[in-house]
This record gives structure tokens, sequence and C-alpha cells, in this order.
């Protein structure tokens, strides 16, 4: 995907694979994931969190609260 209609930090490329893979290729993409499924695609590792939780925040945006099962 060209960088020019993405908004998303750069990150490793494995981890630019990851996500363009599962579909996320803006950082609105990300509010509908939880960060544990972020962090669980093969590639995304902890500084790619890292650096897509700081990008969130400065745009204001979070990811999705996990779910608690009953």
């Amino acid at each position: 995907m060209p960088a020019s209609t993405s908004d998303l930090p750069r990150t490793s490329n494995p981890a630019q694979r990851a996500l363009e893979a599962a579909g996320i290729t803006r950082l609105a993409h990300l509010s509908r994931w939880t960060e544990a499924d972020v962090a669980a695609l093969h590639g995304v590792g902890p500084k790619a969190i890292r650096i897509l939780k700081e990008a969130m925040k400065a745009a204001g945006q979070s990811f999705r609260e996990e779910t608690k099962k009953k």
C-alpha cells in the first residue's frame, strides 16, 4: 500500500505486513481491535504495539476494550 494512503506510523516490515494482511491500513481500523488481538498477529511485537499506541493516543484513539467472558 502506498504510504500516502495510510496514516499508520512506521513499524518493522513484519509488523507492517501483518497489519496489512489483517486489513489494518489506517489508525481508525485499530480501534476495532483489542491490543491483545493486534499483538497476537505474527510479526507484531512489543515495540510495534508501543509505536501504534503512541500514534493512536496522539490521534485521540485507543484500542477496543477487552470484553470479559462470564
